[in-house]
């Protein structure tokens, strides 16, 4: 993945803050639901064209010359609240009813398969209505258990991700402040998790 340095252009940009969802909402709203289909797009932020006119605010130089990206780059301030907008303004109509999308993550839930199918439909005429396309070897589709988001999601709730259990066990122990804080934010995810 191609990242360049932003720091000029964000120095000017005007920002602004997109609301992202958070976690638990989403996680909540699940509840009822019995199979899952979990979408992957393929390069999310690259799937944004520029706002014609604005490609030269992007340009970078390298070796080989000037560059300007036809899409939106990595690392401009504002990217995460466009491409969250983005993913509000194209699945509106399914969000607290049948979907829950976080950047480039799109989660659909339902209660039996006829729904279901019925709901991965009208996800995939909106996607591709907006062209917008997923990366099928990052996807599931109807299916009781789905891991999202760093959970494992199944009809009777939410689970922690065994692979995550294993890299917390597996930890080496931590010797400088930094290693500290690496390994208590990764602990700190699951802290919902954890008896007293």
């Amino acid at each position: 993945r191609m990242c360049v340095d932003c720091t000029g252009i964000n120095n000017i940009t005007i920002h602004y803050r997109h609301p992202i969802p958070r976690l638990d909402d989403m996680l909540d709203e699940l509840s009822g639901s019995t199979i899952f289909s979990k979408v992957d797009l393929r390069s999310g932020y690259h799937q944004i064209r520029m706002k014609l006119g604005d490609e030269w605010k992007t340009t970078f130089k390298t070796k080989f010359g000037l560059y300007e990206w036809l899409v939106m780059p990595f690392g401009l301030t504002n990217a995460p609240s466009t491409f969250m907008r983005l993913m509000n303004e194209v699945l509106r109509a399914f969000i607290g009813r049948f979907v829950v999308v976080y950047f480039d993550d799109i989660l659909i839930y339902s209660r039996s398969l006829e729904e279901h199918l019925e709901h991965l439909r009208a996800v995939f005429i909106a996607l591709r209505d907006a062209r917008l396309f997923g990366n099928l070897g990052k996807c599931t589709f109807c299916t009781d258990r789905v891991s999202f988001l760093g959970y494992v999601v199944t009809p009777q709730g939410i689970e922690v991700d065994k692979a995550k259990i294993e890299a917390i066990e597996s930890w080496p122990q931590p010797k400088t402040v930094t290693q500290v804080r690496s390994f208590l934010g990764l602990a700190r995810f699951y802290r919902s998790f954890v008896r007293d």
